[in-house]
């Protein structure tokens, strides 16, 4: 005998259930979102009314702090800038495009440090410089100024029209693509110029020119925490009466990811009698003004085994991190600086070398 199904709308009150059936168990649609636009957007702002999370963003409507917030959520993991307080200390610092367009590289980068693609910080200091420079210190409400800014996408323009202004805006990340991707049982690529077209043309029509702000963060809450890539809540979903898909778990349809590639890189650990380390300073546009271990090539490489080793991703490589202890009175590769440890935190460093140093006993900060 099957399991009874749980009660829909019980569960889409509670919002914290924990059934998750297989997606051909899921509720049957009513209508597509496009049929009962006012019904569909109800449901999403009722639902966000009752169950959003209270992220610090949400508290201001400050067109700056919005972007500031979702320059950081750009390919990291809500989790992380919530956990460690990113989003919080950088307003602090930084309360206003004013203090942002005068702060140095070396201030940004270390309170971005962790967050990863520290282009973007850069890109926030250059969009408050052009605010200050272009708009008087005024953030801009134009959609098409806003887009000009350093660093800002159609997306962001969406967010900031959205949160700050409450203007209807199109706007697609991760989640609403997924969630209008399984609301429309869209079975092509949504990487493909004809399928963002065709996730554009929905969020489009379906933005809510009353509650613009609600509407667009319950949409995307729904994706985050029910319409999830697997096992998604479908039975406590306020959406599932507006859902074609009887397949969830097989949408949205993605290009197929580039193999993960696998590196080797080699650094040095280079002391001094007086327990300085030597840094040098990132030379790539990646992590371009942040403190390292020096790189060594081939024939650096002493004739011991390396003291640690560990693997970090980063894009689409799998980094194998080889640390080597190297004899005392050995000159360092490179130009660089030699540093106390009780000095290391006031360097802005990435994680891998961060958490190197610290698994060595000289830093004492988690990476």
């Amino acid at each position: 005998m099957s399991p009874s199904k749980p009660n829909r709308s019980l569960n889409a009150r509670q919002g914290t259930g924990t059934c998750s059936l297989p997606g051909f168990d899921k509720p049957p649609a009513r209508a597509l979102p496009c049929e009962d636009p006012v019904g569909f957007r109800d449901a999403v702002v009722e639902w966000f009314d009752a169950f959003g999370r209270q992220y610090p963003w949400r508290a201001t409507q400050d067109p700056y702090a919005i972007l500031v917030s979702e320059m950081m959520l750009q390919q990291t993991r809500i989790e992380t800038v919530l956990e460690r307080g990113y989003f919080e200390r950088w307003m602090q610092r930084f309360p206003s495009v004013a203090e942002l367009a005068i702060a140095s590289d070396e201030e940004i980068l270390k309170l971005w440090e962790g967050l990863g693609y520290y282009r973007r910080a850069r890109h926030l200091r250059e969009a408050a410089r052009s605010v200050v420079s272009r708009h008087g210190g005024v953030f801009p409400q134009e959609p098409s100024v806003v887009r000009s800014l350093p660093g800002v996408g159609d997306y962001t323009v969406g967010a900031i029209m959205a949160f700050a202004f409450d203007r209807a805006a199109p706007m697609i990340d991760g989640n609403v693509a997924r969630v209008l991707a399984r609301l429309y049982d869209f079975d092509e690529s949504i990487d493909d110029p004809s399928g963002k077209r065709r996730l554009s043309e929905w969020s489009g029509r379906l933005t809510d020119p009353g509650r613009a702000r609600r509407f667009q963060s319950g949409l995307m809450e729904i994706g985050q925490r029910l319409c999830k890539v697997q096992r998604p809540l479908c039975w406590e979903c306020p959406v599932a009466a507006f859902c074609r898909t009887r397949r969830p778990e097989q949408l949205p349809v993605k290009r197929e990811r580039a193999r993960v590639e696998e590196l080797e890189e080699h650094v040095g650990y280079f002391t001094d009698a007086g327990r300085r380390v030597f840094l040098s300073m990132e030379d790539g546009s990646r992590r371009s003004g942040l403190w390292r271990l020096p790189p060594l090539r081939a024939e650096d490489l002493p004739e011991a085994k390396p003291v640690l080793r560990f693997a970090y991703a980063i894009t689409r490589y799998r980094v194998w991190l080889h640390v080597h202890a190297m004899p005392p009175g050995a000159k360092p590769p490179c130009d660089g600086r030699w540093v106390l440890p009780d000095g290391l935190e006031e360097l802005a460093m990435a994680s891998p070398y961060r958490r190197a140093l610290r698994e060595l006993g000289v830093s004492e900060r988690e990476a």
